[in-house]
């Protein structure tokens, strides 16, 4: 009854993050889903910071969202229908579902269409400087 090296193997994944630049989103694979990267600049964060997260739609600050505020990990899975957005995209400079018409600020939040959920943040640690591991 226990699980087969293959799920094992999918259970986390261990990520180099020197090679993803500032500014720059990386998309890998966890659990057959998509998760993005994304290595925020300070315009970013401050400007993830600032928005007046209680008036969203599904209200949660940034701190909540991020381990450490130059990297967010999320699912990249729009939480309408399952579509996959498009990075650096859409009315918020976040993330865009082209399906329909959901827009996801710089912090994974949902600001503008049919989507009722911010993007989901999987388990993740930064087991040292330079590596995050999801799952």
């Amino acid at each position: 009854m226990s699980a087969s090296a293959d799920v094992l193997a999918q259970a986390k994944v261990e990520i180099d993050l020197a090679a993803i630049p500032e500014g720059k989103n990386v998309i890998i694979k966890w659990r057959g889903k998509p998760v993005f990267i994304r290595h925020r600049t300070e315009s970013e964060i401050k400007e993830a910071e600032d928005t007046k997260w209680e008036a969203l739609r599904d209200p949660q600050p940034d701190s909540e969202r991020v381990k450490k505020p130059e990297w967010l990990v999320m699912l990249g899975v729009c939480t309408h229908l399952g579509c996959v957005p498009i990075g650096e995209a859409g009315d918020f400079g976040g993330w865009f579902c082209p399906c329909h018409g959901s827009h996801y600020d710089i912090s994974g939040r949902i600001r503008k269409g049919p989507a009722p959920l911010n993007l989901e943040v999987p388990v993740y640690d930064f087991p040292e400087e330079g590596k995050v591991v999801i799952g």
